[in-house]
């Protein structure tokens, strides 16, 4: 059923419009990131795919809209420059942290932290299948924080000498399974339930 439902949107992309994109030209590279690539689906679509995949169902709706984007703590003052620091930060001033597979996510290696906020509910208008729309409450987008830490053959350098090749690169899998969660239902009512007993 999922798959017939992609289709059905999906199948009228013929070509990849990034191709005729000038990436070099922001504004043409912002309002193309602002255009439909399918039509509206309806909310009826949109539930069914959830119900197999919250992630799909987000990408149906929101297309090449931005899921998140990272902000590297390394690169902070003192103070808010670990994972460990900034989650305390951000909890200080109310932003509910993704807490699946712990608040912190950790490579097996301990050189890559990960954490991110839980997705803002939206007012999404959805189609509603009879030439009119409905609105209907889905998760937006979300922030993810990452620590890249110093590799162990540069330990012995000075923290102004540190650069962006000494740190860990590349990501964990196991981590952003479960930064993605940051749109699912699983989290994001637990904002809902925390602000009512709030």
């Amino acid at each position: 059923m999922a798959q017939q439902i992609i289709h059905a949107y999906t199948d009228t992309v013929t070509a990849d419009p990034v191709d005729a994109l000038n990436l070099d030209d922001g504004t043409a590279v912002d309002a193309f990131l602002h255009q439909p690539l399918w039509r509206t689906p309806t909310w009826d679509d949109y539930r069914q795919l959830a119900a197999e995949s919250e992630y799909a169902a987000w990408v149906i709706y929101n297309r090449y809209y931005l899921n998140h984007f990272t902000i590297s703590v390394h690169n902070l003052p003192s103070g808010y420059n670990t994972i460990a620091d900034f989650n305390r930060f951000l909890e200080k001033h109310g932003f509910q942290l993704n807490d699946a597979g712990g608040k912190i996510k950790t490579s097996a290696d301990g050189k890559l932290l990960q954490s991110s906020t839980v997705a803002e509910m939206v007012d999404a208008v959805f189609a509603d299948g009879m030439g009119g729309t409905v609105v209907k409450r889905i998760s937006g987008s979300y922030v993810e924080f990452a620590e890249r830490r110093v590799l162990d053959e540069f330990q012995h350098l000075k923290p102004e000498e540190i650069t962006r090749a000494h740190r860990r690169e590349g990501f964990e899998a196991a981590n952003a399974d479960k930064i993605f969660e940051s749109t699912y239902s699983g989290q994001t009512q637990k904002r809902g339930n925390q602000s009512n007993n709030g």
